[in-house]
This record gives structure tokens, sequence and C-alpha cells, in this order.
């Protein structure tokens, strides 16, 4: 099993900062209020809200690229 960091690396260096912009947007969205870096201080429920909602965003815009 892959440990932490591998999984959670970005593999195109360049993408990051989308990545995080999106993340931001996402937490927004939710009403969890994220700042840059750690971020330990979230409650499980609040960090699930934020994959959620960027999980349902990637889902939208597959789906939207179909059509």
């Amino acid at each position: 099993m892959a440990n932490n960091s591998s999984r959670n690396r970005v593999m195109v260096p360049e993408a990051r900062e989308a990545m995080d912009r999106f993340k931001m947007e996402a937490a927004n969205e939710v009403g969890v209020n994220l700042k840059q870096g750690y971020n330990g201080d979230l409650t499980s429920k609040q960090a699930g809200s934020v994959g959620g909602q960027m999980v349902k965003k990637m889902i939208e815009a597959y789906e939207n690229g179909l059509k």
C-alpha cells in the first residue's frame, strides 16, 4: 500500500495551484472555512464535505463534456 506522501502528490506540478483553487472554491460552496496551508483543525465532517463537493463538481464537469 502506498504511503500518504505518494497518494497526495500531484502528478503534474503545475496543477497544484489549480487544485488548491478548486479545493478553496468547493470549501466555500459548502461553507467550510479553509486557510492556506495546514487545516488539521477541520472535523471529519467538514473535510468530507469539501471532498464530496469536489467529486460532485468533477462528475458534473465530466457529464457536461459528454453532451
